[in-house]
């Protein structure tokens, strides 16, 4: 091996240990068929991942069907687009492995940093900041009425109106972390969907 190949070898690798900018993350993010390569070797974060059955998998997922009911169009579809396009800008980004001459790909150590950025790309629901900024509100005005002597609010107990609102937070954020849980990459289970999903390009 020659110096200068030597040298893209070293600077290739450690592009693959750096931290990961929040534009990077959200480009690589902003593409479903990206989020389900992610999710796909997520779920198998300690292996090396053939591109087959990478490829197989994410088609299944797209097309709502088993990886053994995958036609060879949808096959192929995936396989071209994996292999000229996300593949490669996911190992440009440093959050993958992409070994094209050996077929196979592998997490890296920077693929966890794509876990802060998840909850910022759009979902097809309301965002948790404002569902909680709502139930704010709420609150406030519930506590606004009990406080002013307003029916109904007025004839509520206060130790019961603080029993009250404590339990709206308190289920808001049991659902709120079991959504998450949902919505993690690498959960059990297909990827979590989100808006614009029909759009694999």
């Amino acid at each position: 091996m020659t110096a200068t190949t030597f040298s893209r070898v070293v600077t290739h690798s450690s592009d693959h240990t750096s931290e990961l900018s929040q534009d990077v993350a959200f480009e690589l993010l902003s593409c479903p068929r990206r989020r389900y390569v992610m999710h796909y070797l997520k779920q198998r974060p300690t292996e090396p991942v053939a591109v087959r059955d990478l490829v197989r998998q994410v088609a299944a997922w797209e097309n709502d069907v088993t990886a053994d009911s995958v036609t060879r169009d949808q096959r192929m579809r995936v396989y071209t687009a994996l292999r000229q396009s996300h593949l490669p800008k996911l190992d440009d980004g440093g959050v993958i492995r992409f070994d094209s001459d050996r077929g196979i790909v592998e997490l890296t150590e920077t693929a966890s940093e794509l876990e802060v950025y998840l909850d910022v790309v759009p979902h097809d629901d309301i965002p948790w900041s404002k569902y909680y900024a709502g139930l704010g509100v709420l609150c406030t005005g519930f506590l606004i009425g009990m406080w002013a002597n307003i029916v109904p609010f007025g004839a509520i107990n206060p130790l019961a109106g603080a029993g009250i609102i404590t339990a709206l937070f308190t289920v808001s954020a049991t659902v709120h972390a079991r959504y998450d849980d949902r919505m993690r990459l690498g959960a059990d289970g297909p990827p979590p969907r989100q808006r614009g999903d029909n759009q694999w390009d």
